[in-house]
């Protein structure tokens, strides 16, 4: 059963434009079209379960508050990286909207023990040929 998707406001996340790195010349030096998204995952409308999951996520980007931060700068415009900063936070939600499932134990079949022990059996016969003939 797919759970209903967790859509992320625009209205909750906070945008900083700010400098971007790399190659660029003197432009790179002059503007900011990078864009910074912090999204506060205590203060958002995500359900509980969701935010849980996410705050348990092994990832550098949530910091010891609570709070993602994304750094996007791969565009020359600051809306398309804000777009790609927010798609990058969407995809992060999507990741830990369905919960996991869980694995329940299953015991193998009658048909797979056989098999098994075939194989060990063959297995053992030619290890068994290998041997010295004794005198």
């Amino acid at each position: 059963m797919k759970s209903p998707r967790c859509d992320v406001s625009r209205a909750e996340v906070e945008f900083t434009a700010v400098r971007a790195q790399g190659p660029g010349g003197q432009n790179v030096n002059k503007v900011s079209n990078a864009a910074q998204l912090r999204f506060d995952i205590g203060a958002s409308s995500l359900p509980e379960d969701v935010k849980a999951r996410l705050r348990a996520l092994p990832d550098q980007r949530i910091n010891a508050d609570g709070v993602v931060v994304i750094k996007a700068g791969s565009h020359r415009s600051l809306p398309r990286n804000q777009a790609d900063a927010l798609a990058r936070l969407q995809a992060m939600v999507d990741e830990v909207a369905e919960p996991e499932a869980t694995r329940r134990a299953t015991k193998p079949t009658r048909g797979s023990k056989l098999r098994r022990l075939e194989g060990k059996a063959r297995r053992g016969a030619v290890k068994a040929g290998r041997q010295r003939v004794g005198d």
